[in-house]
């Protein structure tokens, strides 16, 4: 435990240093608070409240970007070939390349719910115990996501490459971007087989509706399960030197970790539980009304029903 601490320690120092690491989990995380909290919600609180679901989901997905790239350039310059030498397996680098992250990014959500009740005057955030579940679990899970695409890449420009091709889907799909009821339809039910879809959707039931984890249990589970299933991919494939080669099997393995979303998707698709209440989550902030007091949901969950008949309007909400 104590060798494991003290390489935490060194990779969080590490990843400071990078400034890939500065972009995507400081600047760019900030710079799409304040363009929705600013622009998109027209700094209304009740408005911001409901943008912050996608915006925490930006700041925990953007981690993957960041430690795919690092840990690629550590392997392009030699310092994995040092701490290979070390007492430490390749589960001890890639669990503390996970910790460390999850160090760094929880300080960039904190300031930014700060933000939004200082600078926004928004009064409340939810469900705080749900908030921090999905925070640790989507971190991690897209954390293990950056470790899969370090694995099956060799150099920086490939790593580049294979992360854009994986951003891109992944915030425009998900609702992260613009509301799930601004998409197409066709898109709709295509964002469902993408795990983003599930962090972003339960994010904002989370903050804006007090949805307890309870009733997230289903989002949490699917992405604890992908959690685990990437993290052991990236353990199997993962390499300590850049001449090292890719096992052949290497793109089927890391084909393999989207198993447990195509499954979900396909559920989804036959329920509708999904985009029905990601389309509630969007009615109750154009409308004012929503049960964030309380903590019940604004919909039966059962029947897909955008409202549910026994919800009170949050007296903090702002009718437009």
């Amino acid at each position: 435990m104590k060798n494991f601490a003290a390489l935490t320690r060194m990779r969080i120092q590490l990843t400071i240093r990078n400034k890939m690491f500065l972009f995507f989990s400081v600047i760019m995380p900030f710079a799409f608070f304040f363009l929705y909290a600013g622009i998109f919600a027209k700094g209304v609180p009740d408005s911001v409240r409901y943008f912050l679901g996608p915006v925490v989901a930006l700041t925990v997905m953007g981690s993957f970007w960041g430690l795919s790239a690092a840990l690629v350039m550590f392997r392009e310059q030699g310092i994995l070939r040092r701490f290979h030498v070390t007492p430490v397996s390749a589960s001890d680098m890639l669990a503390s390349s996970i910790v460390a992250n999850y160090v760094l990014t929880l300080p960039t959500v904190l300031m930014e719910i700060i933000f939004a009740m200082l600078f926004f005057h928004v009064r409340s955030v939810g469900d705080v115990v749900a908030l921090f579940i999905l925070v640790t679990v989507g971190t991690v899970s897209f954390a293990s996501l950056g470790l899969v695409v370090a694995s099956v890449t060799n150099t920086m420009q490939e790593t580049q490459v294979l992360n854009q091709l994986l951003w891109l889907p992944l915030i425009f799909l998900s609702g992260a971007t613009f509301p799930v009821s601004f998409l197409p339809t066709v898109v709709q039910h295509i964002g469902v087989f993408l795990p983003s879809t599930y962090l972003v959707t339960a994010l904002q039931r989370a903050i804006y509706f007090s949805v307890s984890i309870n009733h997230l249990l289903l989002d949490v589970v699917a992405l604890s399960f992908w959690a685990v299933t990437t993290f052991f991919v990236s353990a199997q494939l993962f390499r300590w030197e850049p001449e090292s080669k890719i096992p052949r099997q290497a793109k089927i393995w890391a084909a393999a970790t989207a198993i447990p979303f195509l499954v979900l998707g396909i559920y989804e698709n036959r329920t509708g539980r999904l985009i029905a209440e990601a389309q509630a989550a969007y009615h109750a902030v154009e409308t004012g009304h929503h049960d964030g007091a309380n903590g019940q949901r604004p919909y039966s969950h059962d029947s897909g029903d955008s409202k549910d008949q026994n919800s009170e309007p949050d007296q903090g909400s702002h009718h437009h």
